[in-house]
């Protein structure tokens, strides 16, 4: 059976999901549940700096995660975007399509469901709208929703505030790795730096205990700000167990990437996750990738080099990286 929309399957009422989303024994939800007691870091960029360099540096060395408050975005802010990105969701099907994605042909942006490439894999459970917002010379507006009419409006201003944001905690990283606070954000690019907008969107599902909305994996980005809806999901690996990551609202998610890894030399840590779905509600979740220009060559910093401390990472291309994780080759 050809599986299109998950939101459109969702809509018809299944009591059961096709063979393709039922995950393998391992992987399953009900048999793989979240260590209970445990609780990711909850950081304020607004304490002493000093601290703050701390506690993000150790977040990031030994969780690969952290929440983060008093960041400075508005919750008006935060509720326009979940707004207009709910909006774009309930629109007809063929408003929809007309912003269909075609990865398999290098079309990323648009409106897309991540298919297989052969029939052994596992479909996840999620549509999801994904474009460039970030630098201006990247970004093709005709791949933004025309509606609602205030998508672009939202989203423009967001992107202000992830870019601030961005600046704030690579400064931050930088000064945590021992390094000149612009180290990390030079090693990315500088202003070439993309931001990358995904909004996932999780239908209710019948079996949430047999699917997943993304399985396992660690982002190909530097960063990942995240901010999800009320509907939690989100788990994390840490000591060989699952972490639950609680919903608080207005805390901006801050996933270390594959980029920051490799850059630190290993001492920051690419965190694995994974999102799980609702038999209820619909989750949602609106991400930014915080990724180098294609062309960009990332490595270890040279500075954190050493006899005592060697390379752990081969140099590439950011575009020679990502081809070999999306067609899952050895790095």
């Amino acid at each position: 059976m050809e599986v299109g929309r998950i939101q459109t399957l969702a809509l018809d009422n299944l009591k059961e999901i096709p063979p393709q989303f039922i995950r393998p024994a391992n992987e399953r939800p009900e048999n793989t549940k979240a260590l209970e007691g445990v609780t990711v870091p909850l950081i304020s960029l607004s304490q002493p700096h000093d601290l703050l360099v701390k506690e993000i540096a150790e977040a990031a060395s030994k969780w690969g995660f952290f929440q983060v408050t008093d960041h400075g975005i508005s919750h008006t802010l935060i509720q326009r975007l979940q707004e207009v990105g709910k909006e774009f969701f309930s629109l007809p099907r063929v408003e929809k399509e007309a912003y269909a994605n075609d990865p398999s042909n290098g079309k990323f942006e648009g409106y897309g469901t991540k298919m297989t490439k052969n029939l052994e894999e596992k479909i996840e459970w999620v549509d999801y709208f994904f474009h460039i917002m970030a630098p201006p010379s990247k970004v093709n507006y005709d791949m933004w929703p025309k509606l609602p009419p205030s998508y672009r409006e939202v989203t423009k201003e967001y992107n202000n505030e992830m870019l601030r944001v961005t600046d704030k905690v690579l400064e931050v990283l930088s000064e945590g790795l021992g390094l000149e606070r612009n180290i990390l954000k030079s090693s990315l690019g500088n202003e070439e730096i993309e931001l990358e907008m995904k909004i996932n969107m999780y239908p209710p599902c019948p079996q949430p205990q047999l699917a997943l909305g993304v399985e396992p994996h660690t982002d190909m980005s530097a960063l990942t700000l995240l901010i999800p809806n009320e509907v939690p999901g989100l788990q994390v690996w840490k000591d060989d167990s699952w972490v639950a990551v609680n919903y608080l609202q207005n805390a901006l998610l801050i996933h270390i990437g594959d980029q920051l890894e490799i850059l630190s030399n290993g001492k920051y840590k690419s965190v694995l996750h994974r999102s799980l779905v609702n038999k209820e509600e619909m989750r949602m979740s609106w991400a930014v990738f915080v990724v180098p220009p294609h062309e960009e060559v990332i490595g270890p910093v040279p500075s954190l080099v050493n006899h005592q401390n060697p390379s752990k990472y081969s140099t590439k291309t950011f575009a020679e990286y990502r081809y070999r994780k999306f067609n899952k080759l050895p790095q």
